[in-house]
Parts: C-alpha cells; sequence; structure tokens
C-alpha cells in the first residue's frame, strides 16, 4: 500500500512534465509533492518530505504568482483572409482539427473576427458568422494550449461583452462540440445547451 503512494506520486510529477498549461503544471505539481510528502512521513525519510516540503512551497508561491499577475489584453480585429490570421491557422491546424474539424469560413457572410493578444502574444483566434436575428455561431474559437486557463475566455465574453453587443451580437451559439475538454471551456464561461434536438451551446449577452 505504501509503495503505490509513491508510485501516484512519481505519476503526477511525470504528467505534470507533459502539460503544455502552467496552470496545470503546478497544479500537478503541488498534487505530486503533497502525495510525495505522504509517502515520505510514511517509511519515515526525511530527505524525500524536506525536498518536497521545498518544492511545494515553490509551487505555491509560483501558482500564486500564476493568478495574481497583471496580464495585458488586447483585441486585435482581423478579417478571416488576413495573412496572420492565415499563418496562425496553418501553423495551429493539426491542434485546431481536434477542437474544430469541421472549420471553414464562408466570405460572403457577415463575419465577426478577431485575435486575442495576451502580453502582445497571439493566444486566441475567434471567427463567428452573424445572423440577422443577432445570433453569432462559432466558427472558430481557439486558444493556444499555454494559454488554456478561461482568462482569455473572460475577456471576450466579460471584459468584451460591450464590445460583441455593439456589432449587433444578442447571442453566441455552438451548433457543434466536438471536444470534451472544450466543452468544458464553454461551460465554464457561461454558454448553456438548450435542450433541443440539435443540443447548441448558447451564451446570452442580453
Amino acid at each position: 500500500m505504501i509503495v503505490l503512494v509513491g508510485y501516484l506520486a512519481s505519476a503526477l510529477l511525470a504528467c505534470s512534465l507533459i502539460v503544455s498549461n502552467s496552470l496545470q503544471f503546478r497544479w500537478l505539481n503541488i498534487f505530486g509533492c503533497i502525495t510525495f510528502i505522504v509517502y515520505g512521513v510514511l517509511i519515515s525519510a526525511f530527505p524525500v518530505l524536506l525536498a518536497n516540503s521545498i518544492l511545494l512551497c515553490i509551487n505555491i508561491f509560483q501558482l500564486f504568482k500564476l493568478y495574481t499577475v497583471k496580464e495585458k489584453f488586447e483585441m486585435l480585429l482581423i478579417t478571416p483572409s488576413d495573412e496572420l490570421a492565415k499563418k496562425f491557422l496553418s501553423f495551429h491546424a493539426k491542434d485546431i482539427a481536434n477542437y474544430f474539424p469541421e472549420y471553414t469560413v464562408d466570405t460572403n457572410k457577415k463575419n465577426i473576427a478577431f485575435m486575442v493578444l495576451r502580453d502582445l502574444a497571439i493566444a486566441n483566434i475567434f471567427i463567428a458568422e452573424l445572423s440577422e436575428d443577432g445570433t453569432a455561431e462559432v466558427i472558430i474559437n481557439y486558444t493556444i494550449p499555454q494559454y488554456r486557463d478561461f482568462k482569455v475566455g473572460a475577456f471576450i465574453f466579460d471584459r468584451e461583452k460591450e464590445y460583441l453587443i455593439s456589432k449587433g451580437i444578442q447571442r453566441i451559439v455552438y451548433k457543434k462540440v466536438f471536444n470534451k475538454s472544450h466543452e468544458h471551456f464553454i461551460k465554464v464561461n457561461g454558454f448553456v445547451k438548450e435542450q433541443s434536438e440539435n443540443n447548441k451551446y448558447v451564451y446570452s449577452l442580453s
């Protein structure tokens, strides 16, 4: 039983090295350190206890910085055919396919399109097709892995809510969700599944 605690701690630390998101890395590291501390107590190994206690303090401090750091978010308006947008979409094409496998943009329709800059780094691309009734159907809302901590979503749907309304958007709709982690993201950001045949997710701005 005690050996299993050691294996669990090792697995948590190993998993933390695989993820690309800083927030996930720190949380997995914290759980790994706590498990190793328990393991160190169980086997009376003071070096294991000491080393992981120090690492735990470091991880908590770094996690505090991640949650409290003041970052600058900006919206960069684009068109789907912009060279920067095309290069971004091409570079991340493989990962985008996991979340938006049916991504296509009809340039004849009214598109709401922008990128989100996070400390001047491109963190997200958002493109939606706006209908006459004020419904914006999300074509792509892709955030690169290292920025998937829900801050980009809060920026788009909360801080920039007035901008979206000024463009005539009354509600934002996901007609299909292909990925469980993306489903979690849109739920956290206030989207609600409609009880209908299509089960689409809707976010109301009114």
